[in-house]
């Protein structure tokens, strides 16, 4: 038997559920988040469904009994069928992780479309998921064990990557994808989970990375974030909402500036692990700061500067190329 959830474009589910007794077959379309809110309160594990008159959902467990009005699913769009011979295995923990590396930098501003989704490039055993609002980007590069027929360039919503993550059990052992001209396909287990592609074309994102740096410091990404995190209590007071930051390479020293005219101001002086090249003074938005450097988990990183008004990167210690996060710089002068 087949429950179809209702949800809103731009994408679709559909899951086959084996652990059914079923007395009669039949379909029926229901709110999504009704259903998942009842299904989680329910007392016990067994739960009946019936259909009655006028769609009416009867959801009954133990002695709790919910009523829900549904839809006619005969009235409900059909699912495309993804006709390609190819599909893309990707293993579960590894795109989760893609996922939550790359849709931070998502816009969310309907003006461009096109950049409220992930940018994803696969060729041979090569894939390139890229994510960028025009503040900030966030570059995540992976090899697969096996290389795969033809080359595959689409971009999928960010809210859709969302969703799909949140499905992804951390025991799963893989992913499936399958793509045509205008959707895509996740396979989960016995879970299909349909999305549209973001129509157009994707800004070249390529030129926007730096090629080299003058100033360069590293630190434990965690000591980071808390210092940012600390800085930012104020900054959020203020109207403009800026961290900024000053490089001393000769005294070895890093210290993170925080202020609200209205509240105060917060100074803190880090020992970074490294640093290297220029003085500098550097002011960006901490909330940018902070959600790249959350997707870097407990990882040494490398910050790497140019100027005072140019983008500045943030890279892991190790395999530096894999992974890039992105920020542009708050002028404030």
């Amino acid at each position: 038997m087949t429950l179809i959830f209702q949800l809103k474009q731009p994408l679709r589910l559909i899951t086959q559920l084996n652990l059914l007794a079923v007395e009669s077959e039949g379909a029926i379309v229901l709110p999504a988040r009704f259903f998942t809110d009842i299904v989680k309160k329910l007392p016990q594990d067994t739960i009946t469904l019936e259909v009655g008159e006028n769609f009416q959902t009867m959801i009954t467990s133990g002695q709790s009994s919910f009523t829900i009005n549904g839809l006619d699913a005969n009235n409900y769009p059909h699912l495309p069928e993804i006709q390609t011979n190819t599909s893309i295995p990707l293993a579960s923990d590894l795109f989760k992780q893609i996922i939550s590396q790359t849709v931070v930098a998502v816009s969310n501003q309907e003006s461009r479309p096109i950049l409220t989704g992930v940018h994803f490039v696969i060729s041979e055993n090569h894939v390139m998921a890229v994510a960028t609002d025009s503040h900030r980007l966030s570059q995540r590069k992976v090899t697969l064990e096996k290389s795969i027929e033809g080359s595959y360039d689409f971009v999928i919503p960010g809210k859709s990557l969302t969703e799909l993550s949140r499905m992804i059990d951390d025991d799963q052992e893989e992913v499936s994808l399958s793509v045509t001209e205008n959707q895509a396909l996740f396979v989960i287990g016995d879970t299909l989970f349909y999305s549209r592609l973001l129509e157009g074309n994707y800004p070249d994102t390529g030129r926007l990375i730096p090629d080299s740096h003058d100033t360069r410091v590293s630190f434990d990404a965690p000591d980071l974030l808390a210092a940012i995190e600390r800085a930012s209590l104020l900054s959020h007071e203020s109207r403009n909402n800026v961290v900024k930051i000053t490089i001393d390479p000769d005294k070895k020293t890093v210290t993170i500036y925080g202020n609200s005219p209205d509240v105060g101001n917060v100074e803190e002086d880090m020992e970074p692990n490294q640093v290297e090249g220029n003085q500098l003074e550097i002011s960006f938005n901490p909330d940018y700061m902070k959600d790249a450097l959350r997707s870097f988990g407990q990882s040494t990183i490398n910050v790497d500067f140019t100027s005072a008004l140019r983008p500045f990167t943030l890279t892991p210690t190790e395999d530096s190329d894999r992974f890039i996060q992105l920020i542009t710089p708050i002028r404030t002068f």
